[in-house]
């Protein structure tokens, strides 16, 4: 069945993004067109229900952060959350993230009981990946993106539920923060947010201008008008200036950040031993990866003076199996591959291998900001001053 519905899935992006030709995709466009019409007026009502509060946002008595895109996965979103929580923390506040964490699995439901009986208040409480001190939960259980986090910032919480309003008065109460990073958040109006920042992928700034499920736009592009900031994510040092003029149609007063995702390091799946990254000059690579703009990884590591010999790719936020990853072992052992190379997101996703033929490291990335840092320094400086005052934790 899991079969199957990958290979529908991939069937389904495959004509989303104009790669299938034929009689059956040609159908299915015309399927996939309707429900966006419908998708588009459901989105417009739920925003003028908002906007004139037939339905009402919950203030939370501090500050929101969202970080979000217009459109599916691909922006390079978790390096500037990242970015952002270390940011906050070094100015003074004591952030939280919170995340829906997207393809995780619930607790089994007696741990849920006990916890109920050791005088937790909710059979279902928020999941707390860390509570800024400790790494408490597993990838499967928290997410791939969540645990990332978790995993690789100090004294911040990461906190994940579908019911950001829940996480967040957990976050307040139990975990003491004063600062919530609504991840993935532009569309989550329930909460309030104080600041709207918003990613465009410099590559593939407004998908394919079409509306889910038909595109890949969560919302129309006119609605980029709700972002405080926006952030050009991917950049390579080239103009932006077609892009900027689009951006400022639909957005006339938000400050344009240009960022790029700068490698920083490669890192060994076990040992966790560190290599700079001249140590893929000259190298035959095997990629293997399970995210949304596979290309851009690709191209990173040819970059940066890699042979890519060898590569797999699976859809986003894919676990992978022990057989897959020693499938592609095999293949790259035949192809006389001297490395294999993952993304950092998706090595939390790998299984305990039982033997590595071909050693497998991830490729560490952080983002950097190439051009209008000084707004990004602005936007911690507006935050983080004066000093917060701890909220009161009654919330009614």
């Amino acid at each position: 069945m899991r079969e199957w519905f990958e290979k529908f899935e991939q069937f389904a992006i495959d004509v989303i993004l104009e790669r299938r030709r034929g009689k059956r995709a040609a159908v299915f466009k015309v399927f996939l067109s309707s429900l966006s019409r419908l998708y588009g007026s459901l989105v417009d009502l739920r925003l003028f229900l908002y906007r004139n509060r037939f339905l009402r946002e919950r203030n939370l008595g501090c500050l929101v952060v969202s970080i979000g895109n217009l459109t599916v996965g691909g922006t390079g979103k978790t390096p500037v959350v990242e970015k952002f929580a270390r940011s906050l923390q070094d100015g003074g506040r004591r952030v939280a993230i919170l995340s829906r964490g997207y393809k995780s699995v619930k607790k089994p439901l007696l741990q849920r009981l006990i916890g109920k009986m050791k005088g937790e208040n909710e059979i279902n409480p928020p999941r707390v990946v860390s509570d800024g001190r400790s790494l408490l939960l597993d990838s499967r259980t928290a997410g791939d993106e969540p645990y990332m986090l978790a995993a690789n910032l100090k004294d911040i919480a990461v906190v994940v539920d579908k019911d950001r309003v829940k996480s967040g008065k957990h976050a307040i109460s139990e975990l003491n923060c004063d600062t919530l990073i609504l991840d993935d958040g532009l569309q989550y109006l329930k909460l309030r947010h104080r600041l709207d920042i918003v990613l465009i992928d410099r590559w593939q700034p407004f998908g394919t201008e079409k509306l889910l499920p038909r595109g890949t736009l969560r919302e129309p592009a006119k609605n980029l008008k709700r972002a405080s900031y926006i952030f050009i994510t991917k950049c390579n040092g080239e103009p932006n200036d077609e892009l900027k003029d689009r951006i400022r149609q639909l957005n006339r007063t938000a400050e344009i950040i240009e960022c790029e995702h700068r490698p920083q390091h490669l890192q060994h799946l076990e040992t966790r031993e560190i290599l700079p990254l001249d140590s893929l000059k000259g190298k035959r690579v095997g990629t293997i990866s399970a995210i949304a703009v596979p290309e851009s990884f690709e191209h990173g590591v040819g970059k940066l003076g890699a042979k890519l010999v060898a590569t797999k790719r699976f859809l986003d936020h894919h676990r992978f199996t022990e057989q897959e990853i020693i499938t592609f072992i095999n293949c790259c052992v035949e192809s006389d591959v001297d490395m294999i190379i993952t993304t950092e997101k998706d090595s939390v996703r790998f299984p305990r291998l039982h033997r590595m033929d071909v050693p497998i490291y991830f490729l560490r990335v952080e983002i950097g900001i190439l051009n209008n840092a000084e707004s990004f320094d602005e936007c911690i400086n507006r935050i983080c001053q004066p000093r917060p005052i701890v909220p009161a934790r009654r919330f009614f």
